[in-house]
């Protein structure tokens, strides 16, 4: 792939349908994501014969193109060195294990040590430029407590196809939850729908669709219980809603352990106490973007998910 700025120069091959520019430029160069050509013909680096052309300038068989990437903008932020717990990494993407209590994206109420300041150091040079700035693409999230497997983009490419593949719900997602209770049954579904809580804005609930909600469906088993103390459970969730597994084990009647926003209360009984939600993103299986294999990505319980359980079994 010639880096950015470098002018390249492409003839149409003879016996080419007559075709929109943009559309031909990126079956010509599949390795340029869509969004970095987009951005050549937003800037005006597209050329015929010296001219500058648009995106839908018809291009026929023979015409003589020349063009370049714009350069990408380092992002403002300053890059953190902070060490990340990584499963997989090649050129265009990475899967890390995310440590509880890291916060993914800057905000106003963040510092400068969330991941996104991490990975912009542990990237630092294999970044291509995200919308045309020079980050990581971040497709999906976990909750500051939340801990496990996270994908990260580094191109505009594997942004795109990541992105799509959470977008259709396409890729397998599965967290270890530890839970209050025990269930009745070894194994279910929970298939209600998940809205912004209308008293309190910071939570979310169970809520019919003509209220807000939005369909979200969960499947549970049993993986170890711990008396009638607690269970832990392996979820695995089919829609991507905000705290889904936290609202629907509360639906179910088994909040979980140190969860306090939900409403966990903490038991003597349980000790070590836990410091923080005990949910952990431990399985993810997803389709390179760029490469079209199976990526079968797993992340070892933190220490602190295992003192509890531990714990359990020792009460």
């Amino acid at each position: 792939m010639p880096p950015e700025s470098q002018n390249v120069s492409f003839t149409v091959p003879p016996g080419t349908r007559e075709g929109r520019a943009d559309k031909v430029l990126a079956k010509a160069f599949p390795d340029h994501s869509r969004a970095a050509l987009q951005r050549a013909f937003d800037a005006g680096l597209v050329r015929v014969d010296g001219v500058v052309i648009a995106r839908d300038y018809p291009l026929s068989p023979e015409a003589k193109v020349e063009f370049q990437l714009p350069e990408t903008k380092p992002a403002d932020l300053t890059p953190a060195d902070i060490p990340l717990d990584i499963l997989y990494e090649d050129r265009d993407l990475l899967a890390l294990n995310k440590a509880s209590g890291m916060v993914v994206h800057p905000g106003a109420a963040t510092g400068g040590d969330t991941l996104v300041h991490a990975l912009l150091a542990h990237c630092r040079g294999s970044l291509s430029g995200i919308g045309g700035v020079e980050r990581p693409g971040i497709v999906h999230r976990l909750d500051r407590e939340t801990s496990g497997v996270m994908l990260v983009a580094k191109n505009d490419a594997a942004h795109r196809g990541l992105s799509e593949q959470f977008s259709a719900r396409t890729l397998q997602k599965e967290y270890l939850a530890l839970v209050s209770g025990r269930p009745d049954l070894l194994s279910g579904t929970i298939d209600r729908p998940i809205g912004r809580n209308q008293l309190q804005r910071h939570k979310m609930a169970v809520l019919e669709e003509d209220k807000g909600g939005k369909h979200a469906r969960t499947n549970w088993e049993v993986v170890e219980s711990f008396g009638d103390l607690a269970t832990l459970m392996r979820c695995t969730i089919h829609t991507g809603r905000t705290h889904q597994i936290r609202v629907h084990m509360k639906a179910l009647g088994h909040i979980l352990l140190g969860d306090v926003v939900y409403g966990w209360k903490p038991n003597p009984r349980i000790k070590p106490a836990p410091a923080r939600v005990m949910l952990h993103a431990e399985h993810l299986v997803v389709t390179h973007p760029v490469k079209k294999k199976t990526l079968d990505l797993r992340a070892p319980l933190p220490d602190d998910f295992n003192a509890v359980i531990r714990g359990l079994r020792k009460a």
